[in-house]
């Protein structure tokens, strides 16, 4: 699955749009992003998918996650939302949470 990445600066609309692609191709996108803002840029993006959507009669979920990704050599935590149309037979389980010590 290909990962949709989102920063601070990103265009929701741009966004918006890969995210709808991705659905009406596979029903399942994820989308990642590091820091508020780019969370923030990838929440709107998720809200406009689902307008963009909605005539063709998808009608978005996601489960947000954490995700730990090597960026530099530096290992960050990421927030993952994956995407997926409510009523899906196949709609995907969150991850197991990981024990924290």
């Amino acid at each position: 699955m290909n990962v949709i990445k989102v920063s601070a600066n990103s265009r929701t609309a741009a966004v918006a749009g890969a995210i709808a692609g991705v659905m009406r191709e596979s029903h399942i996108a994820e989308v990642q992003s590091i820091g508020a803002g780019a969370v923030n840029q990838a929440v709107k993006a998720i809200i406009l998918a689902k307008g963009y959507l909605v005539n063709d009669g998808i009608n978005l979920a996601c489960i947000p996650e954490f995700v730990d990704v090597e960026i530099e050599g530096k290992v960050r935590t990421a927030i993952k939302m994956v995407v997926f149309s409510r009523g899906e037979e196949h709609a995907p389980t969150p991850a197991a949470p990981e024990d924290e010590a």
